[in-house]
């Protein structure tokens, strides 16, 4: 018998479960600057993802650009991250059932332990190959540590036209969740 099994009532052996080796430190050094990459993944629109109209429904899209805007800032950070908010999200064009679903993200704005990430939901015909601009919108993240509390990010390297473009998009919608922040009426309600 196997030193790392236990036979079961039915004399059948199991491998024992052993304690994972201890892990290396988790994320990356949070001084050094870091380049973001686009994550991309892509999907297809099948009739339980569609509304009444025959085309992805909203929260469907929403939730793809959320778990693929969280890959970004995993591979980002290289830590734990949780949603903190959507910003403004606008569904530009329809995705129609049978239709291919290109979901790209990348972060483009770091603040000491939050992170903006840009999504863009492109929908594809799959015969003809045109592509449109579906849904566009950011999502904001903040980055824990093992115990769960928020803990620092690298700075972004930005380093072309478009890195810098997204980056001053990414600067604007962080002013407006602290403006927003600062007086919710809701909160006043």
């Amino acid at each position: 018998m196997h030193a790392d099994a236990d036979p079961d009532a039915d004399g059948a052996v199991e491998p024992r479960l052993t304690p994972r080796d201890p892990q290396p430190p988790t994320g990356v050094d949070p001084t050094r600057p870091r380049a973001a990459d686009w994550v991309v993944t892509t999907d297809v629109v099948f009739p339980h993802h569609a509304n009444t109209m025959g085309t992805l429904f909203g929260g469907r899209a929403l939730e793809l650009l959320d778990i693929n805007a969280a890959i970004a800032c995993y591979r980002f950070a290289r830590r734990t991250v949780v949603t903190a908010s959507t910003e403004p999200i606008d569904f530009r064009a329809p995705v129609h059932v049978g239709e291919i679903v290109e979901v790209r993200s990348r972060v483009v704005w770091t603040g000491r332990t939050s992170m903006i990430v840009r999504g863009e939901l492109i929908g594809e015909n799959p015969r003809s190959g045109e592509r449109r601009l579906a849904t566009v919108g950011h999502i904001s993240f903040v980055a824990l540590d093992d115990d769960g509390r928020p803990t620092p990010v690298p700075p972004l390297l930005v380093e072309t036209a478009e890195q810098r473009h997204h980056h001053a998009i990414g600067e604007r919608v962080r002013e407006h969740i602290q403006r927003r922040r600062a007086h919710d009426p809701l909160e006043d309600a």
